[in-house]
């Protein structure tokens, strides 16, 4: 096992910021994606330009993983065309059950080949939909179950855990400077409903999901406290 890493990658902003966290980090840094029928599947058609922007001696192979069964047991807004909308429980119609459950265990295994001891993903608990599987103790408890499961001492980083969108701009300043920014404000994908088209003061995106909200009011209260990078 070396000091290398695994990290989702979806194509999304969140993910390219960890991306560029775990190459600061570790000697060698792999990437993995998944397809399961997303209805935003253009996010992983981001996922090339956004490595080649980053390409460093430290980025290393990129995998990418056919998870059809997870849309197809799923009937959500981000696996049906559906609206989006609050449930009854509580939980917003995105919510797809499982899926970073699935996600972290496959990715241990592919760590477990690949001699990768670090697990980087950006799930985060401050800015986010309400999804159980994004929460800080749902990570911790599968750490230990991986961990017990698979024999070895498996780390999860979230490096996005406790930080709003704006902290996650801030971040991505702190590692990449203005560059970084605008590489991922321009090829990075966040909208649910797969919109590219109209780049936005913040990103590509339909404007009006709860992702395109997100990433643009953590963008707003990101540029009212820094030098514009970009023309809105």
């Amino acid at each position: 096992m070396t000091e290398g890493a695994l990290v989702l990658f979806s194509g999304g902003q969140d993910s390219a910021t960890c991306l560029a966290w775990a190459m600061r980090r570790f000697e060698r840094v792999e990437t993995l994606g998944f397809d399961y029928g997303q209805r935003h599947k253009v996010e992983l058609d981001c996922r090339a330009a956004l490595r080649d922007g980053m390409a460093c001696p430290a980025l290393g192979e990129d995998h990418l993983l056919s998870l059809p069964v997870l849309g197809a047991i799923s009937d959500t807004a981000l696996t049906r065309d559906a609206e989006i909308t609050m449930q009854a429980d509580g939980l917003p119609s995105t919510f797809v059950p499982g899926r970073n459950l699935v996600f972290l265990t496959l990715a241990a295994a592919l760590a477990y080949r690949r001699g990768l001891r670090h697990i980087v993903a950006g799930m985060c608990q401050t800015d986010y939909s309400g999804y159980p599987d994004c929460r800080d103790d749902t990570v911790k408890a599968m750490q230990v179950a991986l961990n017990l499961g698979m024999d070895r001492r498996f780390v999860l980083h979230t490096p996005l855990m406790w930080r709003d969108k704006k902290a996650t701009w801030e971040l991505a300043e702190a590692l990449g400077g203005p560059a970084l920014v605008e590489l991922i404000r321009r090829e990075s994908h966040s909208c649910y409903r797969g919109v590219r088209g109209t780049l936005h003061r913040w990103g590509h995106g339909c404007g009006d999901c709860p992702a395109c909200d997100l990433r643009a009011r953590g963008w707003d209260a990101y540029a009212a406290s820094h030098d514009p990078l970009s023309p809105p």
